[in-house]
């Protein structure tokens, strides 16, 4: 919860406290430890969280268009809209 919200100081603050007063939460030692690690390595894990996020493909191009059918066996299908859509994906820096 605390790398994904990136929570700063205070929010972690906010955080811990919550976790210590509820049942089954951590002790207060186990907060201290758990926010000096926050202070520590954040920028670290967030860099982290964020290069497994990403995707080597890249969008390079889209193409869409709406048909309408306006002849069919079954009068119940004309005039349904149809999408099609086209994406070229390539690789990241090519």
């Amino acid at each position: 919860s605390i790398a994904s919200a990136d929570m700063d100081l205070n929010q972690l603050e906010a955080f811990l406290t919550a976790q210590t007063k509820k049942q089954g939460g951590i002790t207060s030692d186990q907060a201290a430890v758990i926010a000096k690690f926050w202070k520590s390595h954040r920028t670290q894990i967030h860099e982290s969280l964020i290069s497994q996020s990403c995707w080597d493909n890249v969008l390079k191009n889209v193409n869409w268009r709406v048909d309408l059918k306006s002849q069919l066996r079954h009068i119940d299908q004309i005039n349904t809209p149809v999408a099609i859509v086209e994406m070229e994906l390539g690789k990241n820096g090519q």
